[in-house]
């Protein structure tokens, strides 16, 4: 439920961002536009007064001299055009009018900026935003001059309404399409989101399958982006959890047959005892054996199991110590070579005469290399051989464990050392020996690697740090 309503935000967010910047676009647009087309028309308007305000003051100034004011004035009127729709005004100094185009003369003074710019400065233009007297206007005024003193105005002025109404009419259309265009946006952005959301939609269902132990749905990957990419990642998850599931059943079906067989051993000889004659002696020992042995594996295999479980926890911890790793190995040797006897496997040691000196755990690397010579005898048929060799190499003491048993699978060897990983043997074991192994050495910040060839036989390489010993101290075995 969350993750709908999450997913359901995802697309309101969008939704609303694209929206909000559609509209911010189209109302930028429209301001422009129309600051354009008011520019415009005014502009025109007020470039026509102009021009129609200056022909009649350079025709005033230049060719009615010697006249009076007002009959300048009349003149000028009486020659105006029939389609001249502007109206015109003669002012005195005062800003009285003398006379208009329709004849008639005020005594109430006109004192717009435009009137008063003409008697400063012999030209000034105004435009009203506000109406004036019921409506706004355009004004030009062009001041009159005679022996180079002004002696009036002469002021064109036109109503701006019809303007203003041509402008507005622009602007209504022009906000109709804005809307149209923010209406489609919104629709498109509809279908972005969709597209946008679904595969994420269909990602959450996915995972959602997943999170009830379903790993075997897939994420269809749509597009090569973010979303595709997080697909390909939620199925190659999956692939990698059912690897694991299947390493983990495999692992708990093997573990539970190694559990079994010593058990059963154990009861079958625990009865035989029982309802046997005690007195021979030779079988009750021969079935205390069996049972001793058989219970040898089975603390073997829960002891693995524990240290697995303290590695996966992070709680395992060594205590380092330096010591002589030559004294271990040939201890090991000595407890080794008895046991090559049963199967008549010869076991060879090649160690150098020189210390091995390391800072490590003697338990912990003990466990290693008892494990490690353990499968090597495993794996090695009889009368075959394991070798055991040593070497210092520059700050590294490395140590290799030999032998020509049946080697490991190359489709084997990549995971060798993974948890739950036994590869295609049959040979009994948990499969967590090498893992076990393999963290031990890390811990010690050296490295294992492992090194086969089918049928041919198997090499397991040891590299630790080699430990910087005083000359006047040398690393002793720890008792």
């Amino acid at each position: 439920m969350e993750g709908l309503n999450l997913l359901k935000g995802i697309r309101s967010r969008l939704i609303v961002y694209i929206t909000l910047m559609l509209l911010l676009i189209v109302l930028l647009l429209e301001g422009v536009f129309i600051a354009a087309v008011h520019s415009y028309y005014l502009g025109s308007a007020m470039e026509t007064l102009n021009s129609r305000a200056a022909t009649s003051a350079t025709f005033f100034n230049k060719y009615l001299e010697g006249y009076s004011l007002s009959e300048r004035a009349r003149y000028i009127l009486e020659n105006l055009s029939p389609e001249e729709s502007s109206k015109v005004e003669v002012l005195n100094p005062a800003g009285s009018v003398i006379i208009n185009s329709f004849g008639f003369s005020s005594t109430e003074r006109v004192s717009t900026p435009d009137v008063r710019a003409a008697l400063i400065n012999g030209k000034g233009s105004f435009q009203s935003i506000k109406p004036v007297q019921g409506e706004r206007i355009i004004a030009v005024s062009i001041a009159l001059r005679e022996s180079g003193n002004t002696i009036g105005v002469l002021r064109y002025s036109v109503s701006a309404e019809p303007l203003y109404h041509v402008i507005l009419t622009i602007a209504l259309n022009a906000a109709l399409i804005g809307l149209l265009v923010i209406a489609f946006g919104f629709i498109l952005s509809l279908i972005i989101a969709k597209r946008i959301v679904g595969p994420i939609q269909q990602l959450t269902g996915v995972a959602k399958e997943m999170a009830t132990g379903n790993f075997a749905v897939r994420a269809t990957k749509r597009y090569d982006d973010e979303v595709g990419t997080l697909a390909v990642t939620l199925n190659y998850m999956s692939q990698e959890i059912l690897k694991s599931e299947k390493l983990k059943y495999d692992f708990i079906s093997s573990v539970t047959h190694e559990l079994r067989t010593p058990l059963t051993s154990i009861k079958g000889w625990g009865e035989t005892l029982l309802v046997g004659d005690l007195s021979d002696k030779q079988e009750t020992l021969q079935g205390l054996e069996v049972m001793t042995g058989e219970t040898d594996r089975l603390i073997g295999l829960v002891e693995d199991l524990l240290d697995f479980s303290k590695f996966q926890a992070g709680e395992i911890r060594i205590v380092r110590q330096p010591y002589d790793l030559r004294g271990l190995l040939e201890d090991l040797l000595l407890q080794f070579r008895y046991r090559g006897q049963t199967k008549q496997i010869r076991l060879y040691a090649d160690l150098p005469d020189q210390p091995l000196p390391v800072d490590g755990d003697f338990n912990r690397l003990k466990q290693v290399f008892v494990n490690l010579l353990d499968n090597a005898f495993k794996f090695t048929p009889a009368e075959g051989e394991i070798r055991l060799k040593a070497v210092v190499d520059g700050e590294l003491i490395s140590v290799t464990v030999t032998d020509n048993g049946e080697g490991i699978e190359a489709a084997d060897l990549a995971q060798l050392g993974t948890k739950f990983f036994k590869g295609r043997s049959r040979q009994s074991g948990s499969g967590l020996g090498l893992a076990i192994c393999k963290e031990i050495i890390e811990l010690h910040d050296g490295r294992l690697r492992i090194e086969s060839e089918f049928t041919k036989g198997t090499s397991v390489i040891v590299e630790l740090p080699r430990f910087q010993v005083a000359q006047h101290e040398a690393p002793q075995m720890p008792l």
